[in-house]
């Protein structure tokens, strides 16, 4: 009996783990047993994210472009976020499969819950929504000695610029995401939240759709006084400087056409900060060309 009691406590210790259950986006109540040990990612901001909650070697697959950290290059594919490989996902047996709610189509969420996934899905609309990602990550996964202060390092980065940009004038600006189609962002899209940080408002605000196509007649009609894009890659897009035939535009008569690096402002991660910090620069930029 002696001998079988310690056995007896760790079974029961072991049988009264707590179960791990954190709300995503949807509002959905997720449920695991035990922390993630096998994850799918399905973004590659998602799979940013992760790593820097701590969680990077949990990760068994992930999408197209998941570049960042570089220990992600070497994560097996599943597709794109946009045209997902089911059955290669449910080959790897993920415990927790995490998706983008509006970069995954819905019905391809609802194909992996169906095979009996269990699925957490993300939308972080503003800024201070990562912080709060990084730690719903660190919950999974069980590394929330990693999360935690990660998380309060980014809502105090984020406190420090939002305290350092108050209050500034003022500025009509368009964000131009990709040339054909002409497509930019609505208010509800985490950019407009740096734009708006930054002291500037987005003269979209008001479309539907989180990334609206717009008309070139949309953009003169709104005559912004700042131009900020992206595109794909890391330098500055042609197309940028296309602006420059509509000299009737503010932005163009001022020189406010500026470029934003993609991989620090249309990915949903902590290196965000990075990118609103260079929406912040660029916009003051701006400010001090207006007319006195």
């Amino acid at each position: 009996m002696k001998i079988l009691l310690p056995i007896l406590l760790c079974l029961l210790l072991g049988g009264a783990r707590a179960e791990i259950v954190v709300k995503d986006d949807r509002g959905v109540a997720v449920r695991l047993a035990a922390p993630a040990q096998r994850i799918v990612s399905l973004a590659p901001h998602i799979t940013e994210v992760l790593y820097a909650a701590g969680a990077g070697s949990r990760i068994v697959g992930t999408v197209e472009y998941s570049d960042y950290p570089e220990a992600a290059q070497k994560i097996r594919r599943v597709g794109g976020y946009s045209r997902l490989d089911l059955e290669a996902i449910a080959a790897l047996k993920p415990d927790l499969v995490i998706g983008w709610q509006s970069g995954n189509a819905a019905t391809h969420m609802d194909k992996l819950e169906k095979l009996g996934l269990t699925t957490f899905v993300s939308q972080p609309d503003r800024i201070e929504d990562i912080a709060a990602t990084l730690e719903s990550y660190g919950r999974l996964a069980g590394t929330g000695a990693v999360a935690q202060p990660a998380a309060q390092a980014f809502r105090e980065r984020l406190a420090a610029l939002r305290a350092r940009y108050a209050k500034r004038e003022p500025l009509r600006v368009f964000y131009q995401v990709w040339k054909q189609p002409l497509t930019t962002v609505n208010g509800r899209q985490i950019i407009s939240d740096a734009i708006r940080l930054c002291g500037g408002g987005n003269v979209f605000d008001g479309l539907q759709s989180l990334a609206p196509k717009v008309s070139v007649e949309a953009v003169l009609a709104a005559n912004p006084e700042v131009i900020l894009a992206s595109g794909m890659g890391e330098e500055r897009p042609e197309w940028l400087d296309d602006w420059r035939r509509w000299k009737q535009l503010t932005a163009v008569a001022r020189d406010n056409l500026y470029f934003v690096p993609p991989a620090l402002i249309q990915r949903h991660t902590p290196r965000f900060l990075e990118g609103t910090e260079i929406i912040c620069q660029h916009l003051e930029t701006a400010r001090a060309k207006r007319p006195r």
